[in-house]
């Protein structure tokens, strides 16, 4: 009994993390690694804005980040949300808007994948 409370567990537990972020729109997949794929959004906008860009980590070794638009701030900011993909290898990448950020960043993050 305390072996199947323990699987079940493992499951649930596993269940949520395959889940996106909650208000996150889906961008696409990439074959990338996430630190790669987080990288050239960050340049990306750095680049084209002339602004800095604020990345955080959110899971060890660069293995999930959110990359904050130009001008955005943490925690609550519009951001590339870059995820492991759910299943396989590569990125899973999304987008959570705040404000006036939207398309144009989406459109940005595209040319990452």
């Amino acid at each position: 009994m305390k072996y199947l409370s323990l699987l079940a567990m493992t499951v649930a537990i596993s269940a949520c993390a395959a889940q996106p972020p909650a208000g996150v729109q889906q961008v696409g997949t990439s074959q990338k690694a996430p630190k790669v794929v987080a990288q050239c959004i960050s340049q990306k906008w750095a680049d084209k804005s002339q602004q800095q860009v604020v990345s955080q980590n959110t899971l060890a070794n660069d293995q999930a980040l959110d990359v904050y638009v130009p001008g955005q701030q943490p925690p609550a900011g519009a951001a590339a949300v870059v995820r492991p993909n759910w299943t396989g290898p590569g990125s899973w990448v999304g987008f959570r808007a705040s404000g006036a950020a939207g398309s144009e960043a989406t459109g940005d993050i595209q040319t990452c994948l």
